[in-house]
């Protein structure tokens, strides 16, 4: 995700499938990428096509993970693409920023790239016991055991609600989410709605995604959004309605994978990042700032 503005937007609400395929069980498998060439950033490398376990998407750089290595490809800003020598074997998660980068490793992050605002500063809170790392455009989470969340860079405010039991996090423009008990925590900026937890996301969530000024919830395999509209982005498809498997929010639109692999977005559509150029059945999707990443078992299998 990044600060870039659009003067129009074509909204999309696409489900693409492969003719009913069976769900996939593959947790291996390659990157496609659709939505703007800046970069190159949608044209993986050939390394990315095998042997993925994630992927994620952020500004002009994506990550993906191979074996416990980290494989970045994009604009090199700020030494994006450059990747630590730490970060070359047993890495668990990954998460791509604003030209900043990072990685878990044996319960500690590691981060590259632009710094700013402080995004590579790490708190030393994150040397250890980190379970789970997320980051936006400029500023970043970290999950320790015991469900503490971390917050550097632009945002450094946790509220109490989430400083002990959060089981899931997710960084946005300016506020972020989190799961505890199954119910939505959300703090940060909140000028369109997007820190304004609808009703019935007190319970029963599985997973939580925060776009620039939007949010979306997973709850019994429908999603929930709220937040900035003005792409649609909002405007759950009847496709997310169930069934949904994964959702990713980007800069301006949503990209989701149900349960059989079939592919889902929505909302801003100014480059085809809403306009998947391959189908399922996938395993995982990460949304970024004008572009969308999936994984799939095989990338180059016909629809």
């Amino acid at each position: 995700m990044s600060f870039k503005r659009a003067a129009f937007a074509l909204t999309a609400a696409l489900a693409v499938s492969s003719f009913a395929q069976p769900a996939s069980a593959a947790t291996v498998g390659g990157v496609i990428a659709w939505g703007k060439p800046d970069y190159d950033v949608t044209i993986p490398p050939p390394d990315a096509l095998t042997g993925i376990t994630a992927v994620s998407a952020g500004s002009t750089t994506a990550l993906a993970l191979q074996g416990g290595k980290v494989l970045a490809w994009g604009a090199n800003n700020w030494g994006a693409n450059e990747i630590p020598a730490a970060a070359t074997s047993g890495v668990s998660q990954i998460a791509s920023g604003w030209g900043h980068e990072l990685a878990l490793k044996n319960g500690k992050v590691i981060a590259w790239g632009n710094n700013w605002y402080g995004q590579t500063t790490l708190p030393a809170s994150v040397s250890s016991g980190v379970v789970a790392i997320s980051t936006s455009n400029m500023h970043s989470l970290a999950l320790k055991t015991g469900g503490l969340v971390v917050s550097w860079g632009t945002r450094t405010d946790v509220p109490a609600a989430a400083q002990s039991g959060v089981t899931a996090i997710s960084a946005g423009g300016d506020h972020n989410l989190a799961l505890k008990n199954g119910g939505v925590l959300a703090w940060g900026s909140n000028t369109y709605g997007q820190s304004t937890v609808p009703a019935g996301l007190s319970s029963g969530v599985t997973a939580v995604s925060a776009g620039f000024n939007h949010s979306l919830a997973l709850k019994a395999g429908r999603v929930y959004a709220w937040g900035r509209d003005n792409f649609h982005q909002t405007e759950v498809p009847p496709e997310a309605l169930s069934d949904v498997a994964g959702v990713d929010a980007g800069f301006n639109h949503n990209v989701a994978y149900k349960t059989n692999g079939d592919i889902v977005v929505w909302g801003s559509n100014l480059v085809g990042e809403s306009s998947p150029i391959s189908c399922g059945p996938v395993f995982a999707v990460s949304a970024g700032d004008n572009d969308s990443f999936a994984l799939k078992e095989d990338p180059a299998a016909p629809c």
